[in-house]
């Protein structure tokens, strides 16, 4: 695979970083065991100047209730290390959780940001949820969408966004420094990959986005989005190295065909059932995690299509 301007200068980055010119990001995870998501804050120890990447609203299915138990453990940690929140980054619309993203901005501030292909998964779902006229298909629910090659600043850190359509056609992968943040493009080595059977998902697109991916060094640190426990481990964990990735991932290591991963993923996700949040997650984070407006009796909504999702 021929190797991009957009990964170039971002391998460029982590190996500057590895060689010792530049300073490592900090990185803090916290690990939502109900949703299986990992939320990191990476900071510029520097400036102290700080990213939040895929937070997590608490959600009871079963009563329908929020809280913020889990955004509030990152505000403690936040605040704790003087940190100055500038990014709100959403890797992309989950299906697993729901997003905290605006009670995070309320309390600590930072622009919400997502990659930009979130106006087709808006157009998709808009039409899945009806959601009619009122409800923007433009991505202006988030304060910045992001292309493929974009740069942001974390203060003296500069993070590279990187388009890596499968899971979903939005999804981003954002390397900082020596670090990479993969969202769903992959899992643990001995866990594989993610899902491409979602509206809009494609197997094929997945397997040269984690291609792309797998070119960044050997050293790169890797932190996952998610982590289900693999067979015949009994602990999470969401770091890895893209060593690691290349060399033992299950279903993708260096060995593996594109082919052979597509027909493997078509299978596999044939026998998945759907995320037990996909309904209430996609309806708020497409809408950059700010639930429905309220409806004249003063109450807020969401809406529970039947028999489209299978």
């Amino acid at each position: 695979m021929q190797t991009d301007t957009h990964l170039k200068r971002a391998t460029t980055l982590v190996e500057e970083t590895l060689g010792g010119d530049r300073q490592a990001a900090v990185v803090r995870a916290f690990f939502d065991e109900s949703t299986f998501t990992a939320t990191y804050v990476v900071s510029d120890p520097a400036s102290k100047r700080a990213a939040i990447i895929d937070s997590v609203l608490d959600y009871d299915h079963a009563s329908g209730t929020t809280g913020f138990a889990s955004a509030d453990l990152v505000i403690a940690y936040v605040e704790q290390e003087n940190l100055i929140v500038d990014w709100l980054l959403e890797t992309h619309v989950h299906a697993d959780h729901l997003s905290a993203a605006p009670y995070l901005q309320e309390k600590v501030g930072g622009r919400l940001a997502i990659g930009a292909e979130i106006t087709t998964v808006q157009n998709v779902f808009g039409k899945i949820f009806n959601e009619g006229t009122e409800f923007e298909r433009d991505g202006s629910q988030f304060d910045v969408l992001m292309d493929d090659g974009d740069v942001l600043q974390i203060g003296e850190l500069k993070l590279i966004a990187l388009h890596v359509p499968g899971h979903t056609p939005a999804d981003m992968a954002f390397v900082i420094g020596d670090a990479l943040f993969t969202g769903d493009t992959m899992f643990m080595p001995d866990y594989g990959s993610a899902r491409a059977d979602f509206p809009g998902g494609d197997a094929r697109a997945l397997y040269r986005s984690v291609r792309r991916l797998m070119e960044l060094p050997d050293a790169t640190r890797v932190f996952l989005c998610h982590d289900y426990k693999a067979p015949n481990r009994d602990h999470f964990v969401w770091e890895t190295t893209m060593l690691a990735e290349r060399t033992a991932n299950v279903h993708l290591h260096k060995d593996v065909t594109e082919d052979d991963f597509v027909a493997m993923r078509t299978q596999r996700d044939a026998t998945l059932e759907m995320p037990r949040l996909i309904l209430p997650a996609i309806q708020v984070n497409m809408r950059g995690g700010h639930l429905p407006q309220p409806e004249d009796n003063g109450n807020i909504y969401l809406k529970l299509p039947l028999n489209l999702l299978r």
